[in-house]
């Protein structure tokens, strides 16, 4: 992996590791909503809101676009799609350490009969 992607993965990471901005995802993915009305969702504050969708957008989960007065947020299936790529990618890695033990504990046991 490149630096690069290192950095991505981190802001992915870092942005879904939040219970509300998975929430927020979530809604977003399913239909654009404001943000005004995704922090009426929430017990929290519209600003508090704001910097959640912020980390989205940073991220690349989430895109923003102004309409009027009213800032729309919708969600980026292929970033999303991206993160499944990327899980998938580490999954494979550490299912084939797991297979490397599984051979050696074999081999270990037929050294033994």
């Amino acid at each position: 992996m490149t630096e690069e992607s290192d950095e991505r993965l981190d802001a992915l990471f870092q942005a879904l590791a939040d219970r509300t901005r998975r929430d927020i995802l979530r809604r977003v993915l399913a239909g654009e909503h404001s943000v005004s009305a995704l922090a009426a969702k929430y017990d929290m504050s519209f600003a508090a809101v704001q910097k959640h969708v912020a980390v989205l957008e940073k991220a690349g989960l989430v895109t923003k676009r102004r309409s009027g007065r009213e800032q729309l947020a919708s969600g980026d299936v292929t970033a999303v799609r991206s993160v499944t790529s990327m899980l998938t990618e580490l999954e494979q890695v550490w299912r084939g350490h797991i297979a490397r033990v599984d051979a050696l504990i074999a081999t270990e046991l037929d050294q033994e009969d």
